[in-house]
């Protein structure tokens, strides 16, 4: 009776406990989880030195350099093209 009882004590906690199969797969999913966003975040560091490098002295791109400042100015140049984006009505009035 005893070694039944250790049997199934040590059974339980095989499957259920805190190093348990379950536990063993739902860490597994857990690190699934974050190689995808690690491989998403990869991404965009690269996008991000790419772009730093476009901005390094030695090799900067005058295209990166005019993007950069107006999108940091809020500025356009007098020949430019600008399209607005029409929002909807708001359905509760001008004023409120």
């Amino acid at each position: 009776m005893l070694a039944l009882s250790a049997g199934g004590y040590f059974g339980y906690h095989l499957q259920n406990g805190d190093h348990g199969l379950k536990s063993r797969a739902e860490l597994q999913r857990q690190v699934d989880v974050l190689e995808g966003e690690r491989a998403g975040l990869a991404e965009v560091r690269q996008r991000i030195e790419r772009d730093v490098a476009l901005l390094q002295p030695e090799n900067l791109d005058p295209d990166m350099l005019d993007e950069r400042a107006r999108a940091i100015l809020n500025l356009a140049h007098p020949d430019d093209l600008v399209m607005m984006k029409r929002r909807a009505p708001d359905p509760t009035g001008p004023l409120r």
